[in-house]
Protein backbone atom coordinates (compact mmCIF):
# COMPACT_ATOMS: atom_id res chain seq x y z
CA UNK A 1 0.00 0.00 0.00
CA UNK A 2 1.48 3.53 -0.97
CA UNK A 3 1.51 6.03 1.48
CA UNK A 4 -0.77 8.97 1.48
CA UNK A 5 1.61 11.33 3.68
CA UNK A 6 3.76 14.23 1.97
CA UNK A 7 7.55 13.54 1.79
CA UNK A 8 10.63 15.53 0.38
CA UNK A 9 11.52 14.63 -2.99
CA UNK A 10 14.85 16.82 -2.93
CA UNK A 11 16.07 20.59 -1.37
CA UNK A 12 13.60 23.12 -1.66
CA UNK A 13 14.36 25.97 -3.38
CA UNK A 14 15.59 28.18 -0.50
CA UNK A 15 18.27 25.49 0.07
CA UNK A 16 19.32 25.25 -3.48
CA UNK A 17 19.76 28.99 -3.39
CA UNK A 18 21.73 29.06 -0.16
CA UNK A 19 23.74 26.27 -1.27
CA UNK A 20 24.55 28.75 -3.85
CA UNK A 21 25.49 31.97 -1.99
CA UNK A 22 22.22 33.49 -3.00
CA UNK A 23 20.10 35.55 -1.00
CA UNK A 24 16.37 33.79 -1.41
CA UNK A 25 14.37 37.13 -0.62
CA UNK A 26 15.84 38.70 -3.61
CA UNK A 27 15.93 35.81 -5.79
CA UNK A 28 12.35 35.64 -5.39
CA UNK A 29 12.31 39.68 -6.00
CA UNK A 30 14.20 39.32 -9.33
CA UNK A 31 11.31 36.62 -10.16
CA UNK A 32 8.67 38.99 -8.73
CA UNK A 33 9.74 41.84 -10.81
CA UNK A 34 10.68 39.63 -13.77
CA UNK A 35 14.17 40.43 -14.08
CA UNK A 36 16.09 38.54 -17.04
CA UNK A 37 18.70 35.92 -16.35
CA UNK A 38 21.67 37.98 -17.21
CA UNK A 39 20.47 41.04 -14.78
CA UNK A 40 20.19 38.13 -12.15
CA UNK A 41 23.26 36.52 -12.77
CA UNK A 42 25.20 39.70 -12.73
CA UNK A 43 23.23 40.64 -9.03
CA UNK A 44 24.40 37.11 -7.44
CA UNK A 45 27.87 36.18 -9.17
CA UNK A 46 26.72 33.33 -10.52
CA UNK A 47 26.37 31.99 -14.09
CA UNK A 48 23.20 32.60 -16.04
CA UNK A 49 22.96 28.75 -15.95
CA UNK A 50 22.51 28.81 -12.64
CA UNK A 51 19.82 31.33 -13.04
CA UNK A 52 17.86 29.06 -15.68
CA UNK A 53 18.24 26.38 -13.15
CA UNK A 54 16.94 28.17 -10.24
CA UNK A 55 13.77 29.35 -12.08
CA UNK A 56 12.87 25.81 -13.66
CA UNK A 57 12.99 24.88 -10.44
CA UNK A 58 10.59 27.55 -9.15
CA UNK A 59 8.25 26.69 -12.06
CA UNK A 60 8.05 23.22 -11.70
CA UNK A 61 7.99 22.61 -8.01
CA UNK A 62 7.44 26.11 -6.51
CA UNK A 63 9.16 26.91 -3.20
CA UNK A 64 9.35 23.13 -2.10
CA UNK A 65 9.90 20.21 -3.46
CA UNK A 66 7.04 17.97 -1.63
CA UNK A 67 5.14 15.69 -3.43
CA UNK A 68 1.98 13.19 -2.23
CA UNK A 69 -1.61 12.21 -2.19
CA UNK A 70 -4.20 13.55 -0.04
Amino acid sequence: MRSRVPWSTGPSLKEKTDEMGIDFDRFIRGLKYNQTDVEMAGEFGVSEKTIRHLKDHFMSHGVGSVMGQD
